[in-house]
C-alpha cells in the first residue's frame, strides 16, 4: 500500500501508538490523517500540536468507534475517501476471574467490535473500487497485541479479545486479501504508553502481574518504534508486523509444543508472583 498521498484514519490517536502512527503517516507523505479518539480534550491537544508541526493535513474527530454510527462520523470527517484505516483504539481492563461482565463487554466492544464496525463500513467499497492494475484499493490495519498470538498473564479480557482481533484480521485477509483489500496486523509486546504505566502502578496484583510479564519478557519500545514497524509492513504489503522480533520465536515454540509452552508460562507466572 502506498502511503504517500493516502487518506488515513487512526483511532485511539490522542496518545501512545495511535498518535505515533498518525505522526509517522504524515512524515511519510499521507495526504490527510484523521485522528479519532473518545477523549475529546486529549484529542484536541494532540491534534493541535501535530498540526502546528506538520500542517493542515491533520484532522480530528471525537467519537466512539465501537459503533457503526461512530465510525461513520469519523469517516465523514475525512476530506477524501479513506484509503487506510488504522484500528488502534484499545482498552486493558478486567483482571483474573474477578473481571466483571462490564469489563468483558467493554473489552470486547473496543478491542474487537471497533474493528468489525470499521471493516463493515470500508471493505465493501474497497472491493468495489479495486482493479487488478491499481493494486489494493484500501488497507485495514489491526493493532492487536502479542497477547493475541501468545497470551496475557493477569488479564483474561485482554488476552481473549486480542486473540479475537488477530483472528478477525486473519479472516479479513483470507476473505478479501485477493480482492483489493490489504490487511496488516500488528502484534507488539511492551510499549511505553499510558496503558503500560497504569498497569505497572495498579493496586490490583493481576494487573501488575500482566505488566511485569510484558516488561520482563523483552524491552518496552517507544511508540515511534512500533509505528515505524507497522508502516514498514503496510508499505511492503505484509500481513504481520512484529515490533518485537522475539514474539515470532515464542509463537513458533507455542505452536510446536503447546504443553511445554504452557508449562513454561506457569513457571514464568510463579517466578513473577514470588
Amino acid at each position: 500500500m502506498r502511503i504517500e498521498g493516502a487518506s488515513a484514519v487512526v483511532t485511539g490517536a490522542a496518545g501512545g501508538i495511535g498518535l505515533a502512527v498518525a505522526r509517522a503517516l504524515l512524515e511519510r507523505g499521507a495526504g490527510s490523517v484523521v485522528l479519532a479518539d473518545l477523549d475529546g480534550d486529549r484529542l484536541d491537544a494532540a491534534a493541535d500540536a501535530l498540526a502546528d508541526e506538520l500542517g493542515d493535513r491533520v484532522h480530528r474527530r471525537a467519537a466512539d468507534v465501537t459503533s457503526e454510527i461512530g465510525v461513520d462520523a469519523v469517516l465523514q470527517s475525512a476530506p477524501a475517501p479513506v484509503d487506510l484505516y488504522v484500528a488502534n483504539a484499545g482498552v486493558f481492563r478486567g483482571f483474573g476471574l474477578e473481571a466483571s461482565p462490564e469489563d468483558w463487554a467493554a473489552s470486547w466492544d473496543v478491542n474487537v467490535m471497533g474493528h468489525v464496525a470499521a471493516a463493515r463500513a470500508l471493505v465493501p467499497g474497497w472491493v468495489e473500487g479495486a482493479t487488478a492494475e491499481s493494486g489494493p484499493a484500501g488497507c485495514f490495519v489491526s493493532v492487536a497485541s502479542a497477547a493475541g498470538l501468545l497470551t496475557q498473564l493477569g488479564s483474561p479480557t485482554y488476552s481473549v479479545t486480542k486473540h479475537a482481533a488477530v483472528g478477525f484480521a486473519e479472516w479479513l485477509a483470507a476473505t478479501y486479501g485477493d480482492r483489493g483489500v490489504q490487511v496488516t496486523c500488528a502484534c507488539p509486546m511492551g510499549v511505553r504508553t499510558a496503558m503500560l504505566e497504569s498497569g505497572e502502578t495498579s493496586d490490583d496484583p493481576d494487573a501488575t502481574l500482566g505488566m511485569r510479564a510484558v516488561t520482563s519478557a523483552g524491552n518496552a519500545l517507544e511508540p515511534a518504534e512500533v509505528a515505524a514497524t507497522i508502516l514498514d509492513a503496510v508499505e511492503a504489503g505484509r500481513f504481520q508486523a512484529l515490533p518485537h522480533p522475539d514474539v515470532a520465536t515464542m509463537w513458533a515454540q507455542k505452536a510446536a509444543d503447546p504443553d511445554r509452552w504452557l508449562s513454561g508460562m506457569q513457571r514464568y507466572r510463579r517466578h513473577l508472583e514470588a
